[in-house]
């Protein structure tokens, strides 16, 4: 039996400017691929657009910008939900399938104001990242960390004088505003975090119809390299709370862990297998190895 034709698509995202233009390069992308499909979107706010007062990890890390745009798709507010996949959590939530993981742009982070270089000692960095701050105390012990919190607009205005916010450089590309950029951190050393620079797109599990429509955006490779990072991060536990990072490319997987308390840190890259299943295994072997370093001190 054929799946039933959909003419129209209601895309729940939140509606900050990144998002909105993440969730319209998606829409647009669908409507490209499927003659005739209209796609609407649907504005949801999230825990963490709610408290811009506390730190991130303070009110449950990662998940708190997706659980009510996934909501508003199991309770059939929409359809199809969009986010920046480094804000989902290692496990899919039930009910929902991940259908599509759209072509990767820039994972690297990016510094704005000064690059490292020209930051003096002791200066300040705004990041509300444990990952990004972790990283940067690794090369620059003597620097001085801010939480940095808001829309894109909101952080560009905090930048410290005489110092540097850090961004995620496929955030400033979705918006045009790579101008801005001070300084784009190698992957040597500044690993970005499980999914970064990637639009995840999911439906609900029973949705046929809505999945192979999602196929049109969904990226090979991409999907490949980010399930083998989601598997990095499923390894270490959905309540893991160390700054971590996981990016696979070209075949190979960068790991990193560390430890907030004493500043420690481990990395290591391993090659992947082709394979599928392979793969995330490999990715869930290295998570597991770099935490038992990490943890044998």
């Amino acid at each position: 039996m054929n799946a039933p034709t959909v003419s129209s698509l209601r895309l729940a995202t939140r509606s900050s400017a990144q998002a909105t233009a993440q969730a319209q390069a998606v829409a647009d992308a669908l409507m490209v691929a499927h003659d005739g499909l209209q796609v609407q979107l649907v504005f949801v706010e999230t825990l963490g657009d709610q408290r811009l007062d506390v730190p991130l990890h303070t009110i449950g890390g990662q998940g708190v910008f997706v659980k009510e745009v996934q909501r508003a798709v199991l309770h059939g507010h929409a359809d199809i939900a969009v986010h920046s996949a480094k804000d989902l959590p290692s496990v899919t939530g039930e009910g929902l399938q991940l259908a599509a993981f759209t072509e990767r742009r820039d994972a690297r982070d990016a510094l704005v104001g000064r690059s490292l270089a020209e930051l003096p000692d002791g200066a300040t960095v705004a990041t509300g990242s444990v990952r990004r701050r972790a990283q940067l105390q690794a090369v620059r012990p003597d620097l001085q960390f801010v939480e940095l919190r808001g829309n894109i607009a909101t952080r560009l205005s905090k930048l410290p004088d005489g110092g540097s916010l850090v961004m995620a450089v496929a955030a400033m590309q979705i918006l045009g505003l790579t101008d801005r950029i001070a300084e784009t951190l190698p992957l040597e050393g500044f690993v970005p975090a499980p999914g970064q620079g990637c639009v995840a797109v999911e439906c609900r599990v029973n949705d046929a119809a809505t999945a192979a429509l999602l196929g049109a955006v969904d990226h090979g490779v991409t999907r490949a390299d980010v399930e083998a990072e989601r598997a990095f991060l499923a390894e270490l536990g959905t309540g893991c709370s160390l700054p971590v990072a996981a990016h696979a490319h070209g075949g190979r997987l960068d790991g990193f862990l560390a430890d907030p308390t004493s500043g420690r840190h481990v990395s290591r890259s391993v090659d992947l297998p082709e394979v599928g299943d392979a793969r995330r295994a490999m990715a869930a072997s290295l998570a597991a190895a770099l935490r038992s370093e990490l943890e044998a001190g």
